[in-house]
């Protein structure tokens, strides 16, 4: 059920609806919006109490009690009409900006990382990603520096003030990667490791939830309730190709996911051109496609020499391509209606 409430109210009242909403046998989550604050109370509506009586049990308090039909609740419209905005240091996600987050497949060196990061904040990006642990379909490929990794990570925000991005791969690393990430990512192959997306959500930090391979839409939504049913209301969807007979590209990428996300869910969207078609020849027409489409983000590996790269450099662009890749999102940036 979602409870909506009066603008304007106090915490003392708003105090008392929670009591009362626990008391009947749920569990709040309060989502504060620029206007109204709402609040989902999750529970079997079957054995608990009807809450449709806090409208009249609390009438300067409560606008409305209204039931959400669908089984992801929280990420639902119908449980937060308005989008989302989630602010990660000076920057807002889900908002008028496009915001761009560049950077290499693998933390490989100092050397590589700092000169990546300084390219691509010249050419325009806000966001520095590159995996420090990286999960690798063989044994013996390259598996990220680990903590090294990540203490670059935060030497080239340090340099650059680029908010930093990347990839959470185990429970026990929860605390440390939050420790030097400003968004933690989840990859499509733990898209529904319920118990890591559950340690990445108590971190607190924002989370970037990539779609699994062969994930349903409906399952990459209740893999996102995981988030915000944990207290974290800082949730990223992001799009990154799923697994189909197709052999010409790595992925498909279904950018139909955008206005499906965007009218299922209040989250921003988030593109990821590289992964999703596997090749750096299309990462510039597939990001100008999401731009236009309405995606909040995207999300490009970024390599000085990706013939040389240790991980997936088939699909890293030069930064050579992605200066020019930025020159020519700026007219479908406009044409969006973003900045």
């Amino acid at each position: 059920m979602i409870i909506v409430l009066k603008p304007r109210i106090s915490r003392e009242e708003e105090r008392a609806v929670l009591k009362e909403i626990r008391k009947l046998g749920y569990t709040p989550h309060v989502m504060r919006g620029v206007a109204r604050t709402v609040i989902g109370a999750i529970g079997d509506e079957l054995t608990h109490a009807d809450l449709e009586t806090l409208a009249t049990q609390f009438p300067h308090a409560v606008e409305s009690v209204l039931p959400i039909q669908k089984r992801y609740k929280l990420v639902s419209r119908e449980a937060h009409p308005a989008n989302s905005t989630i602010r990660v240091r000076e920057h807002v996600l889900g908002g008028k900006k496009l915001h761009v987050m560049a950077g290499p497949c693998s933390v490989e060196s100092e050397k590589q990382l700092l000169a990546t990061a300084k390219a691509v904040k010249a050419a325009g990006a806000t966001f520095l990603r590159g995996g420090a642990f990286k999960p690798r379909t063989s044994p013996y490929e390259f598996q990220g520096l680990g903590e090294k990794g990540l203490k670059l990570l935060a030497k080239a925000r340090k340099e650059t003030g680029l908010a930093v991005i990347t990839e959470l791969l185990s429970e026990n690393h929860a605390e440390m990667v939050a420790e030097y990430a400003d968004i933690i990512q989840i990859g499509a192959r733990n898209a529904q490791n319920f118990q890591l997306l559950i340690a990445a959500a108590k971190t607190g930090k924002p989370v970037l939830l990539k779609r699994g391979l062969a994930m349903k839409i409906e399952e990459w939504l209740l893999a996102g309730e995981y988030i915000l049913a944990n207290e974290n209301p800082n949730l990223l969807f992001c799009e990154r190709g799923i697994r189909t007979f197709e052999t010409y590209t790595r992925n498909t990428l279904d950018l139909s996911t955008i206005p499906i996300i965007k009218r299922e869910t209040h989250c921003p969207v988030v593109i990821d051109p590289s992964q999703g078609a596997g090749r750096a020849d299309l990462v510039a027409a597939m990001c100008k496609g999401a731009v236009a489409m309405g995606a909040d983000a995207l999300l490009i590996e970024v390599h000085p020499n990706p013939a040389e790269a240790w991980s997936d450099g088939a699909q890293q662009v030069s930064f050579d391509m992605f200066a020019k890749l930025m020159r020519e999102l700026k007219p479908f940036i406009a044409a969006a209606g973003r900045e």
